[in-house]
């Protein structure tokens, strides 16, 4: 049985949550501090908690999803978000709700074996490649408009219980419940390769590696944290515990990550290009609110107070929607790999644009929604071109390696982003302001990873990501 509407409609709702849960906490951040009280500063440990948490597990349930079958860990992977969703909930001190919000960070899982099921079902469709790619958009079109959902929603609905924390905090976990319901009843099973197994030691080893990396990278962004020299050591250590890894898995049968099919001209510049695009998706949203709020007085920065500083963000999310539907239509006709080069490209200008162009708010949200048009094609793209590169069995750990890759980029650039805007701005400008220098430093990184993101997409076979016919029109064309 190949892709149906009907499959694809369940994924688009569990993506719908997904979105709610990425945006609906963000505006009640404020009321958790004060009924944690805590200080504002510890909000910072709860998104590195479940960083951390996202990175390791991922490349594990993924895998699983290989071996025992991707709707059973999805399975797993919802009730999991759905019991810390709920423990969040009754959380009255700072480590618990630590502890259940880093839980909470298994939804990660659920986009990649979302698109491993799709993908597999597919797989014996002359069209199943493109079907995949077309769903992968319109799943990302769910998760976005899930996380406006959420945004919007979490305000309104605190108010309106007479800003009773726990009664308001308890929808998104509701939602999480009704949709591990959703993918019990209404998700069909893959078919997963026998006589697997799971490559234990080489999992721990990257697992250490992976926490050594973002754990460090995640210390630059907490107050008071570890000096820069035990920052640069752990990742220093995280990249040799890399090499051992990648040294480790050449020499196993059945590998935790296949490296030979990683390093296939039609894999690793998609992982590449996770990578960087995580830089301007993950790393540059914290930049981008505070020069919407700085100042204008100063000579930058374009003084917008909490609502309209909201109202950029909202114009930035509905143009990764409009990306992801632009993938999603074209996704049958147009070549995989131009529509990757092109999604970069845009990203590339668009922050490019920021440079000369940042003084007034209509320059902002243009130069916002050319790079957010690209950012959504790539969101859906990346992990639906990893799917069609992988072999059987190996669709569901391709998918999340484009979401580790994303994860680590946009961890890096958080944290050295957040040292730039910390460095001093002089004696013209007011002592928490960021300098523009940093600003304009943190926009020619993103637009540098945009565009070398294009130049190693092209290394890509041109053929690449395309459908099985399309392929073998292609292999004639060339034959004398």
């Amino acid at each position: 049985m190949g892709v149906t509407a009907g499959l694809i409609g369940w994924f688009i709702v569990v993506e719908l949550v997904s979105g709610i849960l990425q945006g609906y906490y963000v505006p009640l951040f404020s009321d958790i501090v004060i009924a944690l009280d805590i200080h504002d500063s510890d909000v910072n440990w709860f998104e590195a908690g479940q960083l951390l948490l996202s990175a390791l597990v991922l490349p594990v349930l993924a895998k699983l999803g290989d071996m025992f079958g991707h709707k059973k860990i999805l399975l797993v992977a919802a009730a999991l978000t759905a019991g810390a969703s709920w423990w969040l909930v009754f959380a009255d001190s700072f480590w618990t709700f630590l502890l259940a919000w880093s839980l909470q960070g298994f939804y990660v899982v659920w986009l990649p074996l979302e698109i491993a099921l799709i993908f597999e079902r597919g797989r014996r469709q002359a069209h199943g490649v493109s079907r995949t790619r077309r769903a992968a958009g319109l799943l990302v079109v769910g998760l976005q408009a899930g996380a406006i959902m959420g945004a919007l929603a979490a305000g309104r609905l605190f108010a309106a219980s007479g800003e009773d924390l726990r009664l308001t905090l308890m929808i998104p976990a509701i939602a999480v419940t009704l949709v591990t319901l959703v993918i019990w009843l209404g998700v069909p099973e893959s078919e997963p390769v026998p006589n697997r197994r799971l490559d234990t030691g080489g999992f721990v080893i990257l697992a250490f590696a992976l926490l050594l990396v973002t754990g460090g990278l995640s210390f630059l962004r907490v107050p008071d944290g570890p000096g820069a020299g035990l920052v640069a050591a752990l990742v220093a250590a995280g990249i040799a515990a890399f090499a051992v890894f990648v040294w480790y898995e050449l020499r196993q049968p059945d590998p935790a990550i296949d490296i030979r099919v990683l390093i296939q001209p039609q894999m690793w510049p998609v992982q590449a290009t996770a990578f960087l695009v995580g830089i301007s998706l993950l790393g540059a949203q914290g930049p981008l609110t505070t020069y919407a709020g700085t100042d204008s007085s100063l000579g930058y920065g374009l003084g917008l107070d909490a609502t309209d500083r909201s109202n950029v963000i909202g114009v930035y999310l509905v143009s990764l929607i409009v990306g992801a539907v632009l993938f999603a239509l074209t996704s049958r006709r147009a070549s995989p790999r131009l529509m990757l080069i092109g999604a970069a490209l845009l990203v590339g200008i668009g922050y490019a644009l920021f440079l000369p162009f940042h003084l007034e708010l209509w320059q902002v949200l243009l130069n916002l929604s050319i790079a957010g048009i690209g950012s959504g094609a790539l969101v859906g793209a990346m992990p639906a071109a990893a799917a069609a590169a992988a072999p059987r069995g190996q669709t569901g750990i391709a998918s999340a390696l484009t979401n580790t890759t994303k994860t680590i980029g946009g961890t890096f650039a958080s944290a050295i982003f957040g040292v730039v805007l910390a460095g001093s701005a002089g004696a013209a400008v007011a002592s928490t302001a960021a300098p523009l220098l940093g600003y304009l430093t943190v926009w020619t990184v993103c637009a540098a990873g945009g565009f070398l993101a294009a130049l190693l997409l092209m290394f890509v076979p041109r053929v690449a990501f395309a459908d099985p016919d399309a392929e073998a029109a292609a292999g004639q064309a060339q034959v004398p």
